[in-house]
């Protein structure tokens, strides 16, 4: 008796949630084939970090001794494998209207034949990013431990990559990438920003990065940096709009920081202290830090010290 109560229980249960998907609600979703595959796009970053990396990551699934004919291989092969991924996309774009299956065919064509077209300039782009990384590390043995061992450096790689996908107005894709990295990494950084060459990224932990960021040449940032909104308030009447903030070449913002608004401008040959808060734009070769803290000790005997850190002290340990 208590068996059958117990599967009538079960089933009741059961059938109550499959009766709920017969909604309206937009998480609502049966067909699933006709969206972009989460895992699938995982596999295609990794085999396109493969194509930026030659020689740095091995293809498990065949072995070519001939380097050039197993990339060969490899680029054939990830063109379709993105192209099925970008027309599923397509599908999903808003900005494109309504469109086709045809039309989503060719147009995924165009897209995924200029995402290639483009890939020697990704490639350039991202030496640079390997040269600020090792020249601002000092702690970077060679060129190799970066690659391999970075967390900085893969997260810029893939967020290069999703860009030019982001530029070419594919949905969907570009954030899967870099939500990815951002998993793998602790850095979030959104597929439509712009950033440009000698960007190096230290450490990396918990930096976010927003949509409308713009960043100048050689910028370096540290660990917990937020280049954010002021205010979200607005939702999705903000979309398009500028954001989130301005950073000007040669510019450095360390451990901390957050920069918010998108009239927030940071001028060139800045330097952005730990820990600050900046809501408004700042002046070209700017230092900005914190008021000198406070250290207190406090011994065994409940005896307590203080001691003023001067600014100069300050930026010793900020660094």
């Amino acid at each position: 008796m208590e068996e059958k109560k117990i599967e009538f229980g079960i089933d009741s249960i059961v059938q109550n949630i499959l009766s709920d998907y017969d909604g309206e609600k937009n998480i609502d979703a049966f067909n699933v084939f006709n969206k972009p595959d989460k895992t699938e796009v995982r596999e295609i970053l990794l085999k396109l970090t493969r194509i930026v990396y030659p020689g740095y990551f091995k293809e498990r699934a065949y072995k070519i001794y001939n380097l050039k004919n197993s990339l060969a291989v490899a680029i054939e092969d990830l063109y379709y494998r993105l192209h099925k991924q970008v027309v599923l996309a397509l599908d999903f774009c808003k900005l494109r209207g309504t469109m086709t299956e045809e039309e989503r065919i060719n147009t995924a064509y165009e897209i995924c034949t200029e995402f290639f077209g483009r890939f020697p300039a990704i490639r350039e782009t991202i030496e640079t990013d390997l040269l600020a990384t090792f020249d601002g590390d000092p702690a970077a043995g060679c060129f190799e431990e970066i690659i391999l061992a970075y967390p900085g450096l893969m997260a810029i790689t893939v967020y290069r990559l999703a860009h030019e996908l982001y530029k070419l107005r594919v949905p969907i894709i570009p954030r899967l990438m870099t939500e990815y990295a951002h998993s793998e990494t602790g850095i979030d950084i959104h597929p439509g920003a712009e950033i440009d060459k000698y960007f190096f990224i230290d450490h990396g932990t918990g930096i976010v990065i927003g949509e409308t960021t713009v960043i100048g040449k050689n910028v370096k940032i540290y660990q917990g940096v937020t280049l954010g909104a002021l205010s979200t308030r607005g939702g999705q009447k903000l979309s398009g709009k500028k954001r989130h903030p301005t950073v000007g070449d040669n510019v450095t913002i360390y451990a901390g920081a957050s920069i918010l608004g998108g009239d927030t401008i940071i001028g060139e040959n800045s330097v952005i202290g730990g820990n600050t808060f900046i809501t408004s734009s700042v002046p070209a070769n700017t230092r900005v830090s914190m008021k000198n803290p406070e250290m207190e000790y406090r011994t065994t005997n409940n005896q307590v010290k203080k001691e003023e850190i001067h600014q100069s002290d300050a930026w010793y340990y900020i660094i």
